[in-house]
């Protein structure tokens, strides 16, 4: 299954600057594993240490937070748009 995977600026030097590139895999764990395969490193920004979700990184499938769906288990159907967005805080 292929899915579009949009990367936020401060990721795209893993992606040799593209702010959007394909990857397959029917979770978004699956997807997160081949996008290392092809971007090495870019998991571990989006990761923590134990396998989650990094607290400041949101990611959605489609238009939904998978904080509120299954986590890293959500379904990621072929054709979906994967957004990695980093949180911004500030004052």
């Amino acid at each position: 299954m292929s899915v579009s995977v949009r990367i936020p600026t401060i990721l795209r030097t893993y992606t040799g600057g593209e702010s959007e590139v394909s990857a397959a895999g029917a979770t978004l764990s699956a997807v997160l594993d081949d996008l290392e395969a092809k971007y090495s490193g870019i998991r571990g920004r989006i990761l923590d240490d134990k396998g989650e979700l990094r607290r400041f990184v949101n990611v959605y499938v489609g238009n939904e937070d998978v904080r509120f769906l299954d986590n890293l288990g959500t379904a990621t159907p072929d054709g979906t748009q994967i957004s990695v967005i980093p949180a911004v805080a500030g004052g």
